[in-house]
């Protein structure tokens, strides 16, 4: 295109034409209009229609269309090119429709109206030079039409938050939904990984029943208008209002509303060798170093000739009875008990999964015939409890139980407990007996305006019931909403909201097809309990259905109905014949510096 070619008029929102402009715009064009309109009044032979439709179509062009100063060729060329929309509309459609005939789209329709195709090109190249004189001779007697100008830039708020978990996300989700298209909301997540993980489904990950991308979202294709910062936070200035970022290079964030939702991590209770010997299970390297672990230890058994060495091997502990850790005995039990198919060499009595938990009971977040069902059901399929005992020691090929039983074995899964994010530790900020962050009945951080909290990170108390919010996905998830809403109130004006919400029960796989479940009932305080085949398929449903994205759900699906027909995959795909295979991710990776 060149320089003077006419071009399509743009304009900013808040800098429309006014009244003069489009009434100045609407002259040329009708002007214009009429001089070509000689052309439509010859070949299409409609007296007034024609003039009529022909002062239309040239107010049109004058306001759609601007006219660089004595540029008569590329107006004139521009204009013609309009012949053929209007011929296929005007003359082959809506005159024959308003006469009462059919459309004339046929060919032979078509040929008898080449005569009209001419006269639009004519009105065409007639109608860009006649607005193209026209369009000159204002800007001599008017003088030149005034260039819109943008509107000012609005001041920048910017809200960041921290933490790429349900909490984290939710909370960007939120806030882009509250604050829909406002230019002056600027709004940025930070996050260690570029996706979301699903971790109610991160057992079936280590068990091999899913692919490990499937039960994770890029957070980028989640959110539409937020900034995502992927990298470890490194330092937290309250009073100065940045943050910094372990990127490369480090890069520093400026803000006016922090959100914490950084999350927890994996607490070994100050045991320094259960730390170094053990494997995390909160994040999805971890869920695929597990499953490669339990790979690895068969293909060694395999070729073993030590009968107590290949037990050793074989063993898999557990610490922890809650969800997470009954979930993950439940599925490693049913892959490694699949597994001895593909092994013809290995006994089903030389493998052991074995269970540690503190409590007297498994599952205290579930009622105690649930949890008795369960463990019922799991010792059913092989799987061996230590209850009323704990984790006290590790070394190479051992575990060292508080009552002084060794367990002998190479594989040590740490459930037992978590604490929030340890940065929260330098900052300025009362916290709780579990190191969560203090906050009001508005999810607001006391005596730090600007700054709030949610997610497995903060302190949460019910506004209604005055009970503590446990750190589960569902909280988390309403946490984020009503943050966002409060964000949304703190800078409009508007009234913050109260946190309440009636958690909807509890749902937990114990393995091979078998699930308990405990479940609110809507708008009542009781529960029902089931469990079984039932709890199981509604444990699948629940959790496919709340899986983001349809992709995800596609894909999960696509998985669970070719585990109906084929084995688990036991492809092996990280390398553990390392020396320091077996001290986990937390000797892997060293934590960032935290500086206060």
């Amino acid at each position: 295109m060149s320089a003077s070619e006419p071009v399509v008029r743009t304009a900013w929102p808040s800098a429309r034409p006014g009244p003069s402009r489009l009434l100045r715009r609407a002259g040329v064009g009708l002007a214009s209009g009429l001089v070509a309109s000689a052309a439509l009044v010859v070949t299409l032979r409609l007296g007034f229609t024609a003039i009529a439709v022909a002062a239309a179509v040239g107010i049109a062009h004058g306001v759609w269309f601007c006219f660089p100063r004595r540029a008569y060729l590329d107006s004139m060329m521009t204009a013609a090119a309009l012949a053929i929309p209007l011929w296929s509309l005007m003359s082959v459609v809506l005159f024959p429709v308003l006469s009462g005939q059919h459309p004339m789209w046929t060919a032979a329709g078509m040929r008898a109206l080449v005569p009209h195709l001419v006269g639009w090109v004519l009105f065409g190249a007639a109608l860009g030079l006649a607005a193209q004189a026209a369009s000159d001779a204002a800007d001599r007697w008017l003088g030149p039409e005034p260039i819109p100008v943008p509107p000012p830039e609005p001041q920048k708020r910017r809200i960041l938050v921290l933490g790429g978990g349900f909490a984290g996300v939710e909370t960007a989700v939120s806030l882009e939904r509250v604050f829909g298209a406002d230019r002056s909301i600027v709004i940025t997540l930070v996050s260690d990984t570029n996706a979301l993980l699903f971790t109610p489904m991160l057992a079936e990950v280590a068990g091999s029943s899913l692919e490990p991308t499937h039960i994770s979202s890029p957070i980028r294709t989640t959110l539409r208008r937020t900034q995502v910062v992927r990298g470890p936070v490194t330092r937290v200035d309250l009073a100065a209002k940045r943050v910094v970022v372990a990127c490369d290079p480090p890069v520093t964030l400026a803000y006016d509303q922090l959100v914490l939702a950084l999350g927890a991590v994996t607490n070994h209770l100050g045991l320094v060798n259960v730390a170094r010997h053990t494997l995390g299970f909160k994040s999805l390297r971890e869920a695929m170093r597990i499953r490669n672990q339990v790979i690895d230890a068969f293909e060694r058994a395999e070729v073993e000739t030590d009968p107590e060495r290949r037990r050793e091997l074989l063993t898999f502990v557990v610490a922890g009875g809650g969800f997470a850790g009954v979930e993950l005995a439940g599925a490693l039990n049913d892959f490694a008990r699949g597994m001895l198919a593909d092994f013809p060499d290995l006994r089903p009595e030389e493998l052991a999964i074995v269970l540690v938990h503190p409590g007297d009971r498994i599952l205290p977040e579930l009622s105690p015939q649930l949890a008795a069902y369960a463990l019922e059901r799991m010792a059913a399929r092989g799987v061996t409890f230590r209850l009323g005992e704990r984790v006290a020691d590790a070394r190479q090929g051992a575990f060292v139980l508080k009552s002084g039983e060794e367990i002998r074995g190479h594989t040590l899964v740490w459930t037992a407990g978590s604490t929030p994010h340890p940065i929260l530790k330098t900052l300025p900020l009362d916290r709780s007996k579990r190191g969560a962050v203090v906050v009001d009945e508005h999810l607001a951080v006391p005596g730090q305006e600007g700054v709030w909290a949610a997610g497995d990170c903060a302190a949460i108390v019910d506004a209604r019931t005055k009970e503590p919010c446990p750190p589960t996905a569902q909280f988390a998830l309403r946490e984020a909403r009503t943050l966002a809403e409060n964000i949304h109130a703190a800078l409009t004006g508007g009234q913050p909201k109260a946190f309440h919400f009636d958690a909807l029960g509890a749902l937990c796989v114990v393995g091979h097809h078998t699930a308990c479940a405990e479940l609110r009932v809507p708008f009542t305080r009781r529960n029902v309990r089931f469990s079984g085949l039932l709890a199981w398929l509604m444990w699948r449903s629940i959790y496919v259905a709340k899986l983001p994205g349809l992709e995800r759900k596609v894909r999960v699906l696509s998985d669970w109905t070719l585990e109906l027909f084929f084995p688990r995959d036991i492809v092996q795909t990280i390398d553990l014949s390392e020396p320091a295979r077996l001290q986990g991710p937390a000797a892997a990776d060293k934590p960032p510096p935290y500086a206060a």
